[in-house]
């Protein structure tokens, strides 16, 4: 599958906050014994109950089918990967310094030094994001012979989303890789789509994580 990619070079943060619980403790009340050998009056009882208000923080919206996502803050030099289908977003990702960038199979492809190299893809995928992101992993470590796979949650602009990292022993080479992506699912009005931004290089080369904060950070995506 043929897909076209244009490079382009533009001058362009999430915060979780912890729960907490409150708990009371209860009141006890003291027991009183009656008085002894008193007359037996009518007496009134009045059961008195205290409502309680209960305020719950409204849950988030869904991001609508079509919602672009700009982040404030992006890199001076960004590639913008799209694919022939016109219904599919685009997404416009940053490129570290000195990499170069052109049109790949399902995007765009970034080459870099010490063996390091990047790709955004875009294509087709279930509507229901873990599924989506489940077969992406499991595609990801399919020709290995060892791998490991870290995931945590990336949600970027409300669309669901994932980062992956590890090392994988590819069938054939001589050496292990490791490597870092973010995955991002974007449901349209017609179908959905994974964003997968993925960068590897050899294990232990110094400029990878610096070179992957980048690649995998927050980026642009642009809907029809």
């Amino acid at each position: 599958m043929v897909r076209a990619a244009v490079a382009i070079v533009l001058v362009c943060a999430a915060l979780a906050a912890p729960a907490c619980t409150r708990v009371g403790d209860g009141v006890p009340v003291p027991d009183g014994s009656p008085p002894a050998a008193q007359p037996a009056e009518p007496t009134e009882t009045t059961d008195t109950t205290e409502a309680t208000e209960t305020t719950e923080a409204p849950a988030a919206s869904p991001v609508p089918a079509g919602a672009p996502c700009a982040p404030s803050e992006m890199p001076p030099v960004r590639v913008e990967a799209e694919i022939s289908d016109p219904a599919a977003p685009k997404a416009i990702v940053g490129v570290p310094d000195g990499w170069s960038m052109a049109s790949a199979p399902g995007g765009a492809r970034l080459e870099g030094p010490d063996g390091m190299w990047a790709t955004v893809t875009i294509a087709p995928t279930s509507p229901e994001p873990e599924v989506a992101f489940r077969t992406y992993t499991d595609d990801l470590t399919e020709e290995t012979t060892v791998s490991t796979v870290s995931m945590l949650p990336a949600d970027l602009c409300g669309y669901r989303g994932q980062r992956l990292m590890g090392v994988l022993d590819k069938s054939g080479t001589p050496q292990t890789v490791e490597y870092k992506a973010r995955i991002v699912h974007v449901p349209t009005a017609g179908e959905a789509y994974l964003i997968a931004v993925y960068i590897e290089a050899p294990s232990g080369t110094p400029a990878f994580d610096a070179a992957a904060t980048l690649v995998t950070g927050d980026f642009e995506i642009d809907l029809p």
